[in-house]
């Protein structure tokens, strides 16, 4: 890697701690559908016809250098206490010792996470905040734009029910495409 998104010093940690990384993020996805391309005669501009609402899914996600990636989502915004549900379930699914890096949100600075950090489980997690507002350097921002831009593109959902079940098919689908995954990961970290 290099000290692009991650500085040597903690890297080098990472590296002798034997700590996977996992960079986290929190993204939304709307039921209103992401237009990319749209295919219809010279002229006669498409007529897409979905319910106007702000409802939306709110999900957390993390990607690990190998190119796995790891997803929850909600019908509400992420609070401090679903974020530790999202850290319970890293855990449970990625075996040693974590270096989550994750932006300076102010629900990742709550009591909650560091009442958890604390806790004897907790103790497996070390976090590494990214600098100022970076998402670039954050490689699930990459994630987020391939399940919109991509996997999810064009696509008019009837509810948020309907919206999850798309969410997930696209995440699996995604899930099997290391190779990108793995190039999001190094073009994060200016690798590429």
């Amino acid at each position: 890697m290099g000290s692009v998104g991650i500085s040597a010093p903690t890297e080098k940690k990472a590296a002798q701690e034997r700590r996977t990384i996992v960079f986290v993020d929190e993204s939304g996805f709307y039921l209103l559908p992401m237009m990319v391309r749209t295919y219809s005669p010279r002229g006669q501009t498409p007529i897409v016809r979905v319910k106007l609402t702000r409802d939306h899914l709110s999900a957390i996600g993390g990607i690990t250098q190998e190119g796995r990636i790891f997803m929850q989502t909600q019908e509400h915004a992420y609070r401090a206490e679903d974020v530790v549900r999202f850290l319970r379930a890293l855990l449970r699914k990625i075996s040693g010792k974590l270096l989550i890096i994750w932006d300076g949100s102010p629900i990742h600075r709550a009591n909650v996470i560091k009442t958890f950090l604390s806790s004897p489980i907790g103790k497996r997690v070390h976090l590494e905040r990214l600098p100022g507002y970076a998402p670039d350097l954050n490689p699930q921002e990459y994630v987020w734009n391939l399940l919109k831009r991509r996997e999810l593109k064009n696509l008019c959902c009837q509810d948020l029910t309907h919206l999850n079940q798309e969410l997930v098919r696209a995440k699996e689908r995604l899930r099997h495409r290391r190779d990108i995954l793995q190039r999001c990961f190094s073009y994060a970290l200016g690798e590429v």
